[in-house]
């Protein structure tokens, strides 16, 4: 069983970070924004560096994309990414091109944290704030270094924008709302990276229904790129009287900005000892082979998040199955027919969550 979120009676927020070539490709099948489980082990070390200096436990993290650009060749249909030339070997001859996929980024990390400091005095939470954002400031993120912010002569955030925050919650989720409808708004222009497994539950289920045999894998690649098709209409001309047919085209894609993403990784062995596997990073810290796990995410705009919880994303653990994944708790607006029949005591359909490997 999927875990929860873990207790936060705050949010810290670290605005307008700016990253210089941060990891574009994160799975064998993907490339895009850095995965979630690059941002949530920069979380960790944070934790593992200052949490207990500053009595803070790290438990979420949001990402809200600002900006982005992407190395890759201009023009045309096919792009490439931009590769460094390395320089020769030691007899003059030229070293291979390890292939890299980098891109810039202006994102905001917003942690969701649980500490005694929360409720301190204003002066303690921004040293607190300023403190974790000095850390970050230090560290390679998702690959990526963190460079200076721009002026604000330059068309940049301003002071207050770039201005770390810890923020108190409310002990109950009624009362965070109105706060949070205030945080949010500073967090635009953005879009934030939520997770839709209810997506690719349903699209699945959509499919069996004509293709009995069509797997999760089907489903995941139809919803990863746009599918056009012709549409025929037959009218009457409305001078001549005859029969008229034309043809339009249209795509599937209307549920907003989805992506593939990968959200973890699955177990292809089983657990070693510490030191028995040759050629792992450390002899301290057991070992197992794994592959990439994925499903699907949407970037919508912080504005249209109705919680917290919506935006962070925690990692879960099932030690039965080998499944080590990263879980985000967002809960899409419900149709107006799914509301009536849960009020009616009728179960939704997207309540379940999946994801699945590539084989």
């Amino acid at each position: 069983m999927p875990t929860e979120l873990p207790a936060i009676n705050g949010v810290l927020v670290v605005p307008r970070l700016r990253i210089q070539n941060a990891n574009a490709i994160s799975s064998p099948l993907t490339w895009g924004a850095p995965a979630m489980s690059a941002l949530l082990g920069s979380m960790q070390s944070i934790e593992r560096s200052l949490g207990a200096e500053l009595g803070l436990s790290f438990n979420g993290v949001g990402v809200i994309c600002h900006g982005y650009e992407a190395q890759t060749t201009e023009g045309g249909y096919t792009r490439a990414f931009r590769l460094t030339r390395n320089p020769v070997n030691k007899d003059g001859s030229s070293a291979s091109i390890v292939e890299e996929g980098r891109m810039h980024l202006d994102i905001s990390l917003v942690f969701g944290v649980w500490g005694e400091v929360v409720g301190s005095d204003e002066v303690t939470r921004q040293r607190v704030a300023q403190a974790v954002a000095d850390r970050l400031a230090g560290m390679r993120v998702a690959g990526g270094s963190v460079m200076p912010a721009w002026p604000r002569s330059a068309g940049g955030p301003t002071v207050q924008q770039k201005r770390p925050q810890l923020l108190a919650l409310a002990p109950d989720e009624t009362n965070q709302a109105p706060a949070f409808r205030q945080w949010r708004l500073r967090w635009l222009p953005g879009f934030a990276l939520v997770s839709r497994d209810d997506l690719l539950l349903a699209h699945h289920a959509k499919l069996q229904a004509t293709q009995p045999d069509a797997s999760l894998l089907d489903a995941w690649l139809d919803l990863s790129r746009l599918n056009h098709h012709a549409q025929r209409n037959v009218s009457e001309h409305p001078q001549t009287g005859e029969r008229v047919e034309t043809v339009t085209w249209q795509h599937d894609r209307t549920a907003g900005w989805i992506v593939p993403i990968p959200v973890g990784y699955a177990a292809l062995s089983q657990l070693y000892s510490p030191g028995e596997v040759t050629g792992t990073r450390d002899h301290h810290t057991p070992f197992r082979f794994v592959e990439s796990v994925y499903s699907l995410g949407q970037w919508i705009s912080p504005h249209r998040l109705s919680r917290v919880t919506d935006l962070l994303w925690y990692a879960d653990h099932d030690p039965d199955t080998g499944l080590y994944r990263c879980r985000n708790d967002y809960r899409p607006p419900l149709p107006a027919q799914t509301a009536a029949e849960l009020a009616f005591g009728f179960p939704s359909p997207f309540s379940a969550s999946l994801a699945f490997t590539q084989d």
